[in-house]
């Protein structure tokens, strides 16, 4: 009875490798693709949170490169892969509320109201494995909004 099970578990294995194969890179992509999303978020914080006490509708070049480089000053490599200035919209200001009025600043990634900008696309490092695909993802606009300090 020993002798006719051996090699069993080895065949069971290689089938059922490839499924555990592609749940391992599914759950990588997944968290890849939500690191990303925390990171944008951050940095669209970073930059409002840096044009609240600004004065208005200047340094509107420097929080734009801090949503895509991280500092004042820009750089070579942006934060994550594939985002650029471009995709960034002019921030804007708002007075809101009645009494008192309150002085906001926005921020945004991607496509809003009226813009033009192309939101940011997510692209997994495997497109295509054991013949599953995994689709680019694209994520909604991602912004913050902030009370001005005056």
């Amino acid at each position: 009875m020993k002798n006719k099970q051996s090699g069993v578990a080895m065949v069971e294995f290689a089938l059922v490798l490839p499924f555990l194969l592609i749940l391992l890179f599914l759950t990588f992509e997944v968290g890849r693709a939500l690191y990303q999303y925390n990171v944008l978020t951050k940095s669209v914080r970073d930059a409002v949170r840096y044009l609240s006490v600004q004065s208005q509708n200047t340094k509107i070049a420097e929080a734009k490169n801090i949503v895509v480089y991280g500092n004042l000053t820009g750089g070579d490599t942006p934060l994550v892969y594939g985002l650029s200035v471009d995709q960034i919209p002019d921030p804007k200001w708002k007075q809101e509320g009645a009494s008192p009025v309150i002085n906001t600043v926005t921020i945004k990634i991607g496509k809003g109201e009226g813009d033009l900008s192309e939101p940011y696309t997510f692209t997994p490092i495997f497109g295509n494995f054991f013949g599953l695909e995994f689709p680019p993802i694209t994520f909604p606009p991602i912004s913050a909004t902030m009370r001005v300090q005056l």
